[in-house]
């Protein structure tokens, strides 16, 4: 298939299927690679070691770098590895080219655990996500979950969406998916939880941030996820104070697709403990980064699957169901559509060129 049309067989069926191709596909690159494995604890459903894999593609002293991120939630690291392919194809094909004075550092399954065995979370329940805050003070509270709490572990889904349809009329909407999703810091088995301190990916990263001394160079990052939005669509979402120099070079590289939860535009409400904000603690006025967020199903659905991924995982003897639940997180996460899968391919290009051209400029 020549390579200017998109590939859908790049969307591999498991993680260490997707890993190996990936490891494979930076040896066809021209570019000096450095490539640097971190260990994750536990293994895969087959046994299989956990690995998130980095490399660095282009010259070691570069000013400027695009940072590609995949499988920060684990399960969308399906999605993630099929544009890091993608990606790495292009470069070493020559139809992609890197400026000069520019980089690349792709990051591969950040949540390995996750990606393996088709969960959001690692095998803790810390959605890294969440988990980009001061451990040392007080965490912080989220009022609308304890409320929550108690219907989101009601095994009757009617139940379950009458007490949410209840929440939402006495409180909004915003309420509502801030409740469930903002993030949560005392309830390890539910949702969107934060946990009680760094987890595996938030270590990679500030392991990378200061190990190629990212602090002083130009950054593009672009974090690929899945699940929120209008089905196909990458929506560029922007978590950068709106006002400030950040979103501006955003807005400058991206055009008028950039959306900012901030300011109510995003198909994402503002958030807790982004990764997000572990790259702007170190960024200067001229790099941005920005999530490209691959939208699948409505939201109420995606918040009915992950409900019932943590009740059957709150269950030890429970692993037939689990086994069977898996199917129906990839269906949300990675549909096993070639129409949805060759517009997650054309838009990641799209975006991560824009990002190129900008940083490198």
């Amino acid at each position: 298939m020549p390579l200017t049309m998109f590939d859908t067989e790049l969307f591999s069926t498991n993680y260490a299927t997707g890993r190996q191709r990936w490891l494979e596909q930076l040896t066809d690159l021209s570019y000096p690679v450095q490539y640097l494995p971190y260990q994750c604890a536990g293994v895969g459903p087959d046994g299989e070691v956990l690995m998130t894999d980095t490399a660095w593609i282009g010259a070691e002293e570069a000013a400027k770098v695009l940072v590609i991120i995949s499988g920060t939630h684990g399960i969308e690291g399906f999605a993630g590895n099929a544009v890091e392919l993608d990606w790495l194809r292009l470069l070493a094909s020559g139809i992609a080219v890197m400026p000069d004075d520019t980089a690349v550092l792709m990051i591969h399954a950040l949540t390995p655990w996750g990606y393996a065995w088709q969960r959001r979370c690692d095998a803790d329940g810390v959605d890294l996500n969440r988990n980009v805050v001061d451990f040392s003070k007080p965490l912080p509270k989220n009022a609308g979950y304890e409320l929550l709490r108690p219907a989101l572990f009601l095994f009757d889904a009617q139940q379950r969406q009458a007490a949410f349809a209840e929440f939402e009329k006495q409180h909004g909407r915003d309420a509502f998916e801030r409740a469930i999703s903002a993030g949560q810091y005392a309830d390890p088995a539910g949702p969107f939880y934060g946990g009680q301190a760094s987890a595996h990916g938030r270590l990679v990263t500030e392991d990378l941030i200061q190990r190629y001394a990212l602090k002083s160079r130009d950054l593009a990052v672009i974090d690929v996820h899945t699940g929120l939005g209008s089905y196909g669509y990458g929506e560029i979402i922007c978590d950068h104070e709106p006002d400030g120099a950040a979103a501006k070079v955003a807005s400058r590289w991206y055009g008028a697709s950039v959306m900012l939860p901030l300011l109510g535009t995003s198909s994402s409400v503002p958030k807790t403990g982004l990764l997000d904000f572990a790259w702007h603690s170190v960024m200067n006025q001229r790099s941005c980064y920005i999530t490209l967020e691959f939208g699948t199903y409505p939201t109420h659905e995606l918040f009915e699957v992950l409900l019932q991924d943590h009740l059957l995982w709150s269950q030890a003897d429970n692993e037939e169901a689990k086994r069977g639940h898996r199917n129906l997180m990839r269906h949300h996460f990675c549909p096993d559509d070639k129409a949805w899968q060759e517009m997650v391919l054309f838009r990641a290009r799209q975006v991560i060129l824009q990002a190129l051209r900008g940083v490198s400029s």
